[in-house]
């Protein structure tokens, strides 16, 4: 049976960093060092890593890794304000690198920060690493570990095949073993849970001790569940749509507004989990509006 993991994003780029960093840098001759404390007054932060690093060309800067499961409109202004942040704790320059996990719409993601205010411009660029555009085949030839987990949202990764065979590097490797959660996890998103069972042949509900999934339910079911009060069910169901569907999950919000009922509101929360598609989810629907 498979293990519980720390798969926090900070395991995933310790387990070969200077890869990674050569990776979201594309600077060849680069070198990883300490991956240090990215926390800063009045700010907690988990969803990134900071690592110092060093290069003949440029010597010694951090790397600022800030990965989001969608990309939000306010993240330019983030990234400005975290590579300020990380500039002044280690007086250091910073490189920063937006690594976007799950595509929330075909607008396009900016790669700067800018504000003119009376003549006064702020500028801040950072890159962008969309994974759904990065071929998935980088993630076996580099190799990059730290993106096997991610294999089946990877650009031609959303296969049976592909999948096997990133399950095959990650349980034949003590270190990487652990991460075969995560891949379960994002595997769903493109294939059948049936499927994604026989493939790893596990229970499916193994996936609620990965801390991705309870990254994406947690919330919801800490403002439905807990406390009980339909505007709080209400923002949890939408979090869970908006993080699992997109724009078209969001749109179901117009049907569940409708339901007042606590315990069909607390199902479809539910049903949110083990639902594949929206069409499936909709169903559900259909079921709870009756």
């Amino acid at each position: 049976m498979i293990k519980p993991a720390d798969v926090s994003t900070k395991r995933l780029i310790s387990l070969a960093p200077d890869n990674w960093v050569k990776w979201v840098t594309q600077i060849p001759d680069i070198v990883a060092g300490e991956i240090l404390n990215s926390e800063f007054q009045w700010i907690s932060r988990e969803s990134d890593v900071l690592i110092r690093v060093e290069s003949p060309q440029h010597g010694k800067f951090l790397v600022l890794n800030e990965l989001q499961l969608r990309y939000k409109p306010e993240m330019p202004r983030r990234m400005r304000a975290y590579a300020a942040l990380a500039e002044e704790k280690y007086n250091l320059p910073t490189y920063p690198v937006l690594i976007n996990i799950l595509k929330a719409s075909d607008a396009e993601i900016p790669t700067s920060y800018e504000l003119n205010i009376a003549g006064l411009r702020a500028i801040q660029d950072y890159r962008v690493i969309n994974l759904w555009e990065v071929d998935v085949n980088i993630a076996f030839a580099q190799p990059l570990p730290s993106l096997l987990p991610f294999v089946p949202i990877l650009k031609g990764g959303d296969n049976e095949s592909t999948i096997r065979d990133a399950l095959r590097i990650l349980r034949a490797d003590e270190q990487l073993n652990q991460l075969e959660t995560v891949l379960g996890f994002f595997a769903t998103f493109v294939l059948d849970s049936a499927i994604v069972q026989q493939i790893l042949r596990w229970d499916m509900a193994l996936l609620e001790q990965s801390p991705w999934y309870q990254e994406i339910f947690s919330k919801g079911e800490e403002l439905g569940e807990l406390r009980g009060r339909k505007e709080e069910l209400y923002s949890g169901i939408e979090l869970a749509l908006e993080i699992k569907f997109g724009n078209q999950g969001l749109e179901l919000m117009a049907i569940i507004s409708q339901i007042t009922d606590l315990q069909k509101l607390k199902t479809i929360q539910q049903a949110i989990k083990t639902v594949n598609t929206v069409n499936e989810l909709q169903q559900v629907l259909s079921t709870n509006l009756t």
